[in-house]
């Protein structure tokens, strides 16, 4: 949700409201899975809903998100499959019956405070993004409505959501400010991460353990059988992508130089550097008082002393142009000043206010020769997109009148790649990423059946494609001749670790009726070894015991006996001999360092018991349906595959 914009969220506050709002969608959701409640949105809270389009919008952001990071395609059939529609359904539940809730309390932040950060957040973005006309530097609406629109959204529907944010950030700050747990919280998990164990252990010599024989036919084709979810390989697809690609065309554009004096000459005031200006600007209660603030100014006084006299902050501006000051009679005073002015009390649209100008850095007209390079590279890329479009005109023609994809694409001179094999994520049969797909193409091509192919696809600046699916390999296990050798190391691999199993399991057993550690361990051509004051605290310290050993070691009563897994392929027979508590010194120095993130835990456990209550007491109301079918689920399909798996015939 223009999550970049949210600049406030590097508040100290951040991690507390984060974990509140942005909750992992790790809950599954709610309401029946094919016959939702009859209602005309997605979710109702109270006076509060959300559309199927503006459900869409949330899925389509996390969609989006979760392809960037892990570069695969999510499909709106995977993501019922995963359970994705119901989390994000679930998620937006909470969100939308705490926001009512809060309504409810009447705690609404002033359009003025939404209307400041909107503009602080816009400020901060890249400058190519910014909606601020590139010649005025005002605040541009249709470029800020442009702005939104690419994320799926509108101004309204940004500053509601901005608004739940502020109201809900300054709930949970206020409840987090006053909320501290009990010390003996701290002291607890103190004690349990600094309890010290002491283990007794020995090996199992593989040498004591009788080698397997090499594996019969039949038992690698029922050891393939037992593990085909591991061993199929998944379809693959021979796809035939076209591409058109303006940023390739580019070299090939010749630059005429008359276009790039005409473009100068069109641009040259907007290619200027404006004058700018630093200042102080302190805001003061009343006229009198702005008079004595500008007084004292003028004589010299520090400006942090002046404003806290009267209780306030000064505002610093640091090179600044002229539009860039949001108040247009403090901007007009400001830049009629020269350097250590002081101007008279400012009656301005924000209030009563005195500046002082600290600096002036004179505009700068710009010569051909200064920007040359940038007009050259702006009409390099516009001759490049044209000739993109003209290309993709000559394939679509072509195309049209019969010629398939790779004859279309020879007519319009596009580059055409076929590749090897591949998977729906892209990768081939090495599990290498082949180079120049992405998740969109994929995702057209894998949609298509054999011989099938897309419509021309436009990625925006000049990038088209079109896709064929040459030919589809479905998915199978391989020929047991294609893997022997893999497989057969897989299986003595295996087999060995399930007789080292057991002869642990053996030598356990021997200790727990009364044998010592040391007897067995020499029968078993083995020394028993011991470490002492292993913690939760230090276990770090000890991972060359492995994973499996140190959880049974954590998980053991004192004296139990016990055999693990250690490692890929050791195994042990351990003994825990004694657990003891830890120093009082060192339990008092960590007690004390994990309040604050005791305090966090049991906020974030508050938040999400509060987020759950309002829920609960608005009753509110999910339809799965909706939403499935405004992420492009085919509901009637998916009701009969159910039926189907069941035995149940839906009518």
């Amino acid at each position: 949700m223009l999550a970049g914009f949210r600049t406030f969220a590097k508040s100290p506050f951040a991690v507390i409201l984060f974990g509140l709002l942005i909750l992992s969608f790790a809950v599954f959701g709610i309401s029946d899975v094919f016959n939702g409640p009859r209602m005309s949105g997605v979710v109702a809270a109270g006076s509060r809903s959300v559309s199927a389009n503006d459900f869409k919008t949330r899925y389509e952001n996390y969609r989006k998100e979760t392809e960037r990071r892990s570069g695969e395609s999510l499909t709106p059939d995977q993501a019922v499959e995963r359970g994705v529609d119901r989390q994000i359904l679930q998620e937006v539940a909470l969100q939308e019956s705490m926001a009512e809730v809060i309504r409810k309390f009447g705690i609404h932040p002033s359009d003025k405070l939404i209307g400041n950060i909107v503009r602080e957040q816009m400020s901060n973005l890249h400058p190519n993004q910014r909606p601020f006309d590139p010649i005025t530097g005002k605040f541009d609406p249709k470029m800020y409505e442009a702005l939104l629109r690419e994320n799926g959204m509108t101004p309204d529907s940004y500053q509601a959501s901005l608004s739940d944010e502020i109201a809900q950030t300054h709930v949970f700050t206020g409840v987090a400010n006053g909320l501290h747990a009990p010390r003996i919280y701290a002291a607890l998990q103190a004690a349990y991460g600094l309890e010290g164990r002491d283990l007794a252990a020995f090996a199992i010599n593989p040498a004591t353990i009788e080698r397997p024989g090499d594996p019969t036919d039949a038992q690698l084709t029922a050891f393939m059988k037992e593990n085909a979810g591991r061993l199929t390989r998944p379809e693959t697809r021979v796809l035939s992508v076209m591409r058109v690609s303006a940023q390739a065309l580019e070299p090939s554009v010749t630059i005429n130089p008359a276009d790039v004096q005409k473009t100068f000459d069109f641009r040259k005031d907007t290619l200027a550097t404006p004058e700018t200006r630093s200042l102080v600007q302190i805001v003061a209660p009343d006229a009198k008082t702005a008079a004595v603030i500008a007084q004292r100014l003028a004589k010299g006084d520090q400006p942090a002393v002046v404003a806290n006299a009267y209780g306030r902050q000064p505002v610093i501006v640091s090179d600044k142009p002229k539009s860039a000051l949001p108040d247009r009679k403090v901007a007009d005073a400001a830049f009629g000043l020269a350097v250590g002015q002081v101007s008279p009390p400012i009656v301005g649209s924000l209030g009563i206010s005195v500046v002082k100008v600290t600096k002036i850095t004179a505009g700068a007209a710009p010569s051909l020769d200064s920007v040359r390079p940038q007009i050259e590279a702006e009409l390099r890329t516009q001759g490049a997109q044209a000739k993109a479009y003209d290309q993709t005109q000559a394939y679509q023609d072509a195309h049209d009148a019969g010629s398939d994809l790779i004859a279309a694409a020879t007519k319009a001179g596009a580059m055409v790649m076929t590749t090897a094999p591949i998977t729906a994520q892209g990768a081939d049969q090495t599990g290498q990423p082949i180079p120049g797909l992405t998740p969109d193409m994929l995702k057209t091509a894998f949609d298509l059946s054999a011989g099938g192919e897309s419509e021309l696809v436009e990625l925006g600046k000049g990038e088209y494609y079109a896709a064929k699916v040459e030919k589809i390999i479905p998915a199978a296990l391989p020929a047991l001749a294609e893997v022997r050798p893999q497989l057969v190391q897989v299986w003595l691999q295996n087999e060995m670790t399930e007789r080292l199993q057991a002869k642990a399991t053996a030598l356990a057993a021997r200790v727990k009726k009364g044998e010592s550690m040391e007897a067995v361990a020499a029968a078993a051509g083995s020394k028993v070894q011991r470490v002492s004051g292993i913690s939760r605290e230090n276990a770090q310290q000890h991972q060359g015991l492995g994973r499996d050993l140190l959880l049974a070691t954590f998980n053991a009563k004192p004296g139990e006996v016990f055999a693990s897994r250690a490692g890929q392929m050791a195994f042990v027979v351990a003994k825990l001999e004694t657990v003891h508590p830890g120093k009082i010194a060192d339990m008092a120095r960590i007690t004390q360092a994990m309040r604050p993130q005791i305090d966090s835990g049991l906020m974030r456990d508050l938040g999400e018991a509060a987020r759950l209550g309002a829920q609960a007491g608005l009753k509110t109301k999910t339809n799965l349906t909706l939403a499935r079918q405004s992420i492009g689920v085919d509901t009637d399909a998916l009701a009969k595959a159910e039926a189907a798996k069941t035995g149940k015939v839906k009518k």
